[in-house]
């Protein structure tokens, strides 16, 4: 018996394939250098800097009297005077001081609020209640009462910095921790985690976004406080703030050194947004993939 021919299958040449390059990559090459220049966020917001400075500069000329608006450049004459001086540092000093411990204590409250309320029932009630009650309540309002209870001194501008903080925060924040999906909540009970571990282990870095938000919701709600407060009542313990300089200035009817201290508010408030909420979000949420 014979044995079939068996047929060899084919076999193919080998070759090799180059990897494309990545069509992003080509997609920026590709594009103009004004479509580049336009797609920079920050040279956009420095556009729109410099469009608003010259409509001011040009609705000055206008108008033509330095009392009622001065010109951009006077005002940065004036800014820069106060700089050198060391008269616009000492009262922005003042200013952080007093904000910054204010801030800290209304976020310290609003974190024990907001952990007491997503760990218990009576926690939960207690914070429904008093945001419904409080939050809505303005507070510059409540400034003649603490005027009343801590007197002419810091003690009233924390009372009233405090609460300016301590509401949106806890909202944003328990909303935050509300939106954490029902299985990262399991697999951190599963892991044996509760009470204060399972709230800063597992619910802040998912809730981190809304808590960010919060953040600078609260940040903005305590600077223009305290500005307002500063024009209410003045120097705080023999010492003004940036409020102050600008309440001060107003009534000597120096109006370009008005218009220098808001540029200052409007500088640090720049500052604080960009140089440290962006950065902190930039190593957090974008990092981790939460945030796009």
């Amino acid at each position: 018996m014979s044995t079939p021919n068996l047929i060899a299958p084919p076999v193919r040449p080998e070759y090799e394939v180059q990897p494309a390059a990545p069509a992003n990559v080509e997609h920026e090459a590709a594009l103009p250098l004004t479509k580049r220049l336009a797609d920079r966020s920050w040279l956009r917001k420095c556009i729109i800097a410099i469009v608003l400075i010259a409509l001011w500069e040009i609705a000055a000329r206008i108008v033509d009297n330095d009392l009622l608006l001065p010109t951009f450049s006077a005002t940065f004459v004036a800014f820069v005077q106060g700089i050198a001086s060391g008269e616009l540092i000492e009262k922005i000093g003042i200013s952080m001081s007093v904000l910054l411990r204010g801030y800290l204590l209304g976020a310290l409250l609003a974190f024990a609020l907001t952990s007491l309320a997503v760990s218990t029932r009576i926690g939960r009630d207690i914070l429904s209640m008093l945001t419904a009650m409080f939050n809505p309540l303005p507070s510059i309002a409540l400034l003649p009462l603490a005027l009343l209870w801590f007197g002419l001194g810091t003690g009233s501008l924390l009372f009233v910095l405090v609460h300016s903080v301590l509401w949106p925060l806890a909202l944003n924040t328990y909303a935050g921790f509300q939106a954490v999906p029902a299985t990262l909540r399991m697999t951190g009970r599963n892991y044996g985690l509760g009470g204060l571990r399972h709230v800063m282990l597992i619910l802040v870095p998912a809730a981190l976004p809304s808590i960010l938000a919060g953040l600078r919701v609260g940040w903005a709600f305590a600077w223009r406080t305290l500005i307002a407060a500063e024009l209410v009542f003045g120097a705080s313990s023999g010492k003004g703030g940036l409020g102050w300089y600008i309440f001060q200035n107003r009534n000597e009817l120096y109006t370009d050194r008005v218009f220098a201290g808001l540029a200052a508010v409007i500088v640090i408030g720049l500052a604080v947004e960009h140089l440290v909420f962006d950065n902190i979000e930039r190593v957090t949420v974008r990092r981790w993939g939460v945030q796009h």
